[in-house]
């Protein structure tokens, strides 16, 4: 069964069901939730949307009216959405001719289009070295503010 069959607009899950849901992905899901919330003094807020690509409940982390990225509970895994902005393409795009990130991620952000509203990164986080790929592009999105940029 879907996640968004499972838990409708009207039923929100608890973290606990969350966690069940994507099984041992969960190990990934502990160590981003404990990062975002630890380096950047945020706390999530579960929301249901109703987009066709990911219905159902989801976790966004934002900080000062910026989202730094929204968790899409799957069976057996999740989806982290980070979006690079206009103002963090050059930085990422740096960081990803660098080496910085996955083939993996970095595939995603090549076959990724820009538009005015960004690249929108759905990344499955499936392994330690994607999930600090989703942590250092949620860093660009941040240090950027403070003029920095992290390497």
């Amino acid at each position: 069964m879907n996640w968004n069959e499972i838990f409708n607009a009207g039923e929100m899950p608890s973290n606990s069901e969350i966690k069940a849901y994507i099984g041992d992905a969960v190990i990934f899901w502990d160590d981003l939730t404990s990062y975002l919330e630890e380096t950047y003094h945020v706390k999530p807020q579960t929301t249901f949307s109703r987009c066709s690509m990911q219905p159902g409940w989801n976790v966004k982390y934002r900080k000062n009216n910026k989202a730094l990225c929204t968790l899409y509970p799957s069976k057996g895994g999740f989806l982290a959405l980070v979006v690079v902005g206009a103002k963090e393409e050059e930085d990422t795009r740096v960081a990803m001719n660098a080496g910085l990130f996955t083939d993996y991620v970095k595939g995603l952000y090549e076959k990724t289009g820009p538009s005015s509203m960004g690249r929108w990164l759905m990344i499955a986080v499936t392994e330690w070295p994607v999930l600090e790929d989703v942590k250092h592009l949620i860093s660009i999105r941040v240090s950027l503010k403070k003029n920095t940029v992290p390497v």
